[in-house]
């Protein structure tokens, strides 16, 4: 199966002219230098000084100019210094998406403070985890998320409660939670921080700490420099044009790399303006883009398919731009039929990638292009995914994938005093950062950031992204790829969502395919529909053997899908409440489950782990 065998093959750009732009981007990254004395509260002030009224941020029916947002930053940042942080100190975050989000952000970035943001809608153990792991000397909290701290009990961080006035907190929530940040606000000035809190901050020095999604385990906080945050602006300027004309979309949650660095990082640097929502909504997206002359969208791949799989039209709007990623072939070719050409940028990458991938030729499927080999630190590992580890040679060096090869994706660890580009900052925790080091890659002594995908590349250096490693599982001597299966089967007449994952079955080797499906609003699965569509879009050995359907996915907050505790349940009916079919060829269909279903596919009952 090719990712993008559901689309029309799109023209092929010249080799050279994807590397011209290419090349823009590297010279972007570039203009920071590690040991520069250039920070994000550097950036803010220059642009609230060059830009002053022009709007930063459009929330409900309010607009906060650049010079609004500087201001306040300064409040924050003399109220942060008179409750006691200083330079160095880290301070954690827990707010929605509104505009106190940022002014409390750049405020404390203001006087060398670092900045963990963390996760709005965690509680208990993850919550306990995300401020012990940052070592936070305080956590500002939002009002509306209180209730979250005040059912983890044991914190011992000093919690500074900062109001809502849209979402206010029970009083038994509020206990806990001091008003002292609060006072301190409404005595603070807005005059400038005197810059001497940061003279010994240079660009690549950490000022934020954003956690992984968390699919699996406890998320682990990923460190970001001044300086990588900043170039990630400067790169995305010159790749989608931004300009202070552009209005950019934020519905992804502010906490996680995608809002707070790719939105975020590139308006400031463009001088754009940013219309922020406290989350997605589908019946919303479009009157907010029209409403508001949105121009730029981020997305990820989930929230393309809900907006295809409403009856919503579009009208007349402004968008131009799409940058994100998991978007699928078949569900960008839907997209720009309904909604219109604009540009997409497909990439490839993570939140501590020191590596990534982009799509800058609108190549439909394509997650990214590598024209030349000597201008990336990216490579292609050949992978054995039977049995899980790295393909090496008769010297013990790994393999570069050949067009076509299913392999990981690794980026070389560059360290050099003068060059930003390369580094793996790591996570806070250093046997997590070791953990995804590979060394002596290529070469004695060399160190390589393992991501963990699996992608693969064509003749023409475009590349798919294929699953992550573990997810893509073997069956019946075959490997099969969850992400593949589920793109071949996501446009199900009346399906909201698959979440294709591997099961195991005793006294079989291997896994057999299994998928949660969750249906929209007012239809109901047709088990002989989902048998027809695997008959015509998947081999027969890559078909889901087991189907069970669910009223909700088990998603991360920023649209992953979990399947931990999917694979544990696997088809035990006693572990599922959800309806359970089998896939019985014979019969040529997926019946309800039964000992009797079982035992016509010759399949034992499922043993819980």
């Amino acid at each position: 199966m090719s990712a993008n065998q559901s689309a029309p093959s799109p023209a092929v750009v010249p080799r050279e002219e994807t590397q011209q732009k290419l090349i823009r981007r590297a010279q972007a990254a570039g203009q920071i230098k590690p040991l520069d004395h250039y920070t994000i509260a550097d950036r803010i002030e220059e642009k609230a000084a060059e830009l002053g009224e022009h709007p930063f941020i459009l929330y409900s029916d309010s607009r906060f100019s650049y010079a609004d947002v500087n201001a306040r930053a300064n409040k924050v940042a003399h109220a942060a210094l008179a409750c006691g942080l200083k330079p160095g100190d880290v301070c954690a975050m827990a707010l929605e998406n509104r505009p106190e989000f940022f002014w409390t952000w750049f405020g404390l970035t203001k006087i060398g403070v670092v900045v963990a943001f963390i996760n709005n809608q965690i509680t208990g153990k993850p919550l306990q985890h995300a401020l012990e792991s940052t070592e936070a000397k305080a956590a500002i909290v939002g009002e509306e998320c209180a209730h979250n701290f005040a059912q983890t009990p044991g914190i011992k961080t000093p919690l500074w409660l900062l109001p809502d006035a849209e979402k206010p907190a029970s009083d038994a929530d509020l206990q806990g939670l001091s008003s002292d940040f609060i006072t301190a606000l409404e005595q603070a000035w807005s005059t400038q921080v005197d810059r001497s809190y940061r003279e010994g901050i240079t660009a690549e020095t950490p000022t934020l700490l954003i956690f992984t999604s968390g699919t699996t385990g406890l998320p682990k906080a990923a460190i970001y420099s001044h300086m990588r945050w900043l170039c990630s602006g400067d790169v995305m300027e010159v790749t989608i044009d931004s300009t202070p004309d552009d209005v950019f979309y934020c519905c992804l949650p502010l906490y996680h790399g995608a809002a707070a660095t790719s939105v975020t990082s590139t308006a400031l640097r463009s001088g754009s303006t940013i219309l922020v929502r406290r989350k997605f909504s589908v019946s919303r997206f479009w009157q907010d883009v029209r409403d508001n002359g949105v121009t730029i969208c981020q997305y990820i791949g989930e929230i393309c398919r809900y907006l295809l799989n409403q009856d919503n039209e579009c009208g007349e709007h402004k968008l131009r731009c799409m940058m994100g990623a998991g978007l699928t072939a078949e569900t960008w070719k839907r997209w720009i039929d309904r909604f219109g050409e604009m540009d997409v940028y497909e990439g490839w990458g993570s939140t501590e990638a020191n590596t990534n991938l982009i799509n800058v030729d609108n190549y439909i499927g394509s997650c990214g292009r590598v024209p030349d080999w000597n201008t990336t630190n990216f490579r292609l590992l050949r992978y054995d995914m039977e049995n899980d580890t790295h393909v090496r040679d008769a010297d013990g060096f790994c393999i570069q994938c050949e067009p076509g090869e299913v392999g990981e994706g690794v980026g070389m660890i560059i360290n050099h005093p003068e060059i930003g580009g390369g580094r793996f900052e790591g996570y806070t925790n250093p046997d997590a950062t070791e953990q995804k080091i590979l060394r002596n890659v290529f070469s004695e002594g060399d160190s390589w950031w393992s991501s963990g995908d699996l992608l693969r590349y064509d003749e023409n250096g475009y590349f798919y992204f294929v699953d992550r490693v573990g997810d893509t599982f073997r069956w019946k001597s075959e490997n099969v790829s969850t992400q593949e299966v589920a793109n071949a089967l996501g446009d199900l007449s009346g399906a909201e969502l698959i979440n294709i994952y591997g099961v195991q079955v005793p006294q079989h080797e291997g896994r057999a395919g299994m998928a949660a499906i969750v249906m929209q609003e007012g239809e109901s699965f047709d088990p002989q529909a989902l048998y027809d569509l695997t008959e015509e879009r998947v081999p027969r050995y890559a078909a889901p053997q087991f189907v069970r359907v669910s009223a909700a996915a088990d998603m991360t907050t920023t649209f992953k899908l979990r399947k931990v505790d999917l694979q544990r349940q696997g088809y035990s009916p006693e572990h599922c409440a959800d309806p359970l079919y089998v896939r019985d060829d014979k019969a040529g269909t997926y019946r309800p489950y039964s000992a009797e279903a079982l035992a016509a596919v010759g399949l034992p009952p499922f043993e819980y782990q």
